[in-house]
């Protein structure tokens, strides 16, 4: 009897696949993508199942501890199950999502050599140092001395009163 896939976790808990799925990303992050995106989705869809049995009814006749922790653990391997079938397709949307992010971005050598071809079409997205004076100078209203309230008068409500120094 073979195992199914020695080279991938069994289990997002088996850290000893999971060191050597992070230095599988560490040297190529493709070649990593789709097993980390499994993992991602069966975690989630873990967490899907821990929900819904929360929200289910249970029977105190039938609760116990040793019974809790079988059901995580079923639902865990379930979980591994579905997301190495592709049930839901999470992982497959992970996948492409990173894929298109890591086609778009540049390496650094390759930025640094467009740069120094003079074929960098990145310039016209290029924020200038210095922003180029436009817009309208702030004015604020002087008031006159005359306009404010003298202590122990009641302060008016609008600022109409205040600017044109008449009292209604």
């Amino acid at each position: 009897m073979e195992p199914a896939n020695i080279d991938s976790t069994r289990s997002y808990l088996d850290f000893e696949g999971l060191g050597q799925l992070r230095g599988k990303a560490a040297k190529d992050g493709k070649s990593a993508l789709r097993e980390t995106a499994q993992q991602f989705e069966a975690m989630f869809l873990q967490q899907m199942m821990k929900s819904m049995r929360e929200a289910s009814f249970k029977s105190d006749l039938l609760q116990s501890d040793s019974a809790d922790t079988f059901e995580s653990m079923y639902d865990r391997e379930v979980a591994m199950a579905l997301s190495k079938r592709n049930a839901i397709g999470l992982a497959d949307m992970l996948v492409d999502a990173q894929t298109r992010q890591m086609s778009s971005v540049k390496s650094t050598a390759e930025a640094l050599q467009a740069r120094a071809a003079g074929t960098d079409a990145d310039k016209s997205k290029a924020i200038p140092l210095q922003r180029a004076a436009s817009g309208l100078p702030l004015q604020v209203p002087v008031l006159p001395l005359s306009a404010l309230p003298r202590p122990g008068q009641p302060i008016p409500l609008s600022t109409n009163t205040l600017l044109d120094g008449n009292r209604r």
